[in-house]
This record gives C-alpha cells, structure tokens and sequence, in this order.
C-alpha cells in the first residue's frame, strides 16, 4: 500500500498547524512555502479536514487556519482517513471480477487483518507526537524548527 500526496502532504501540513499551535492563525501560503507545497493542493486539502474539523479557518488580516483540537488528541489516522477514505488494502466489492464468496475467503480475512493493523498504528500517533520526532530530527541537523520546518 502506498498513501497518495493527499496524505503525505495533509500530514506535512498538519504537522506545521502543530508547531504553530496555540499560536494563533496560520496562512496557507505560509505553510506551502515552508513545506515547499503548492498553496492550491493544499486549499483542497483543507476542505474534507475543515468538514472534519480537525482545522477551522478565520477570514480576515488575522486569519489563517488552525487545528480544532489539541495535536495530541489528533491521530494520523484521524487525518488520513478524512483524506484517503478507510484505510483498507482491498476493497473486494470493487473487484468486479472476483467471484469467491466474501465470507468464505481466506486472502480476504488476512487482507482485512492487515488493513486493521496499519489502522491501529496510525491511531496510536498523534499529531504532537509526529511534530516532536520532526523537531527532534531538524535540531539534530542544526536547523531551528521554528523557522524552517520542511519534513
């Protein structure tokens, strides 16, 4: 499985909304030129997330966007499902060619194991926790995570 930009570059986003956290609004423009993201994917991004509400925004001089909650109530599973849909690595109502009976396959079962898994360990990181190892890894670089957070 792998995730899409959607995810990646959601989370890179939610990851600057934490450091910025309790800090007031933040603009998108800023945090696409920090993350070196286009500002546009990243409005589209903020739609399923604002109806979600994981982030609210504020129009105005001021405004900006910030999380709803505290980071370390926001889960990456929390983020990449509202981006990605359930985290499932098959969807065998989709395979229109598969003719096994769903409640008697194996491959199924094991499949849906597997997806619960990746799940339950994208549920046990939050966004504070994502935010701390990203910090932790620019100040082992020499760069002050306040000014230039790109993961």
């Amino acid at each position: 499985m792998k995730l899409s930009t959607r995810s990646t570059y959601g989370l890179r986003a939610m990851v600057a909304l934490t450091l910025e956290y309790g800090h007031g609004p933040v603009l998108l423009k800023d945090i696409a030129e920090r993350q070196h993201l286009p500002t546009t994917y990243l409005e589209q991004l903020m739609v399923p997330l604002r109806k979600a509400r994981i982030v609210t925004a504020t129009r105005g001089v001021n405004g900006g966007y910030v999380l709803m909650r505290d980071p370390g109530s926001i889960t990456l599973a929390d983020v990449i499902q509202v981006l990605e849909g359930p985290l499932e690595l098959v969807d065998c109502s989709a395979v229109a060619s598969c003719h096994w009976n769903p409640q008697k396959c194996a491959l199924k079962t094991i499949l849906t194991e597997a997806s619960q898994l990746l799940t339950d360990f994208f549920s046990k990181i939050t966004l504070a926790e994502l935010a701390r190892q990203q910090v932790t890894r620019l100040q082992e670089g020499g760069r002050d995570p306040v000014l230039s957070y790109t993961i």
